[in-house]
């Protein structure tokens, strides 16, 4: 990884601006899953993972508590993950079609996973003074990344995140707002295209709100506008 990536991540881990996260993430590392018990959880925040020459980055929600959060790696070591890297896998995107621990040898090609949120929030719910904190992290990630051509936000909030970084640097949406919704595209002038899918919580996935050939729609199309 280019080194001003690997600065950047070391920045990130060592963030503690946000007292209520720093709290909840150490303390779910600290208290741990029955099922993980034996692990030494990472406990810290999360960086960016994947391909330095990226034409398409994901932005999801946030850590998940006992996977990202416990891994170190995004999406890494749950069901969320285990949805999505299958689907990754499928685009050609991923090496492997399962994502178990930041060490496992899988790579990403053509493609960056990164959040809104860097550390597991409680309920899910960061704070939007805590997403505020977190976006120039996310504004240096993306300048960091030259060859983006597609974001893919993963959620809403993902999307609504993705739509403040874009503001910030001058390329504003229109009104009224663009609305986020699965296979929603947004395609401003000097911008990389922008797509939402639902996020793969359990919640979506197991309530079929969001399977997986609905995934690889969207994936194709991240794919076509990539180029």
């Amino acid at each position: 990884m280019p080194s001003a990536l690997e600065a950047l991540a070391a920045e990130i881990v060592r963030c503690r601006a946000c007292p209520r996260l720093v709290a909840w993430r150490e303390e779910i590392a600290r208290v741990k899953r029955r099922a993980y018990r034996d692990d030494e959880y990472w406990g810290r925040p999360v960086p960016g993972f994947g391909d330095p020459a990226a034409r398409i980055v994901l932005v999801g929600l946030a850590p998940g508590a006992h996977g990202a959060n416990r891994t170190g790696r995004m999406f890494t070591g749950d069901a969320s993950g285990d949805f999505l890297y299958a689907a990754l896998h499928r685009a050609g995107l991923a090496s492997a079609p399962a994502s178990r621990a930041r060490d496992d040898g899988l790579t990403l090609t053509g493609a960056w996973i990164t959040a809104a949120g860097r550390c597991v929030p409680p309920a899910n719910r960061p704070a939007p003074a805590e997403l505020a904190r977190c976006a120039p992290f996310l504004d240096r990630e993306l300048a960091l990344l030259p060859r983006i051509r597609v974001i893919l936000a993963l959620g809403a909030i993902a999307w609504d995140a993705a739509l403040a970084h874009l503001a910030r640097g001058g390329i504003a949406a229109p009104r009224p707002r663009p609305r986020f919704g699965h296979g929603a595209e947004l395609r401003l002038p000097g911008a990389p295209a922008l797509l939402g899918s639902y996020h793969p919580s359990r919640q979506n996935t197991q309530t079929g709100r969001l399977t997986p050939a609905m995934l690889d729609a969207v994936l194709v199309r991240a794919a076509a506008l990539a180029g």
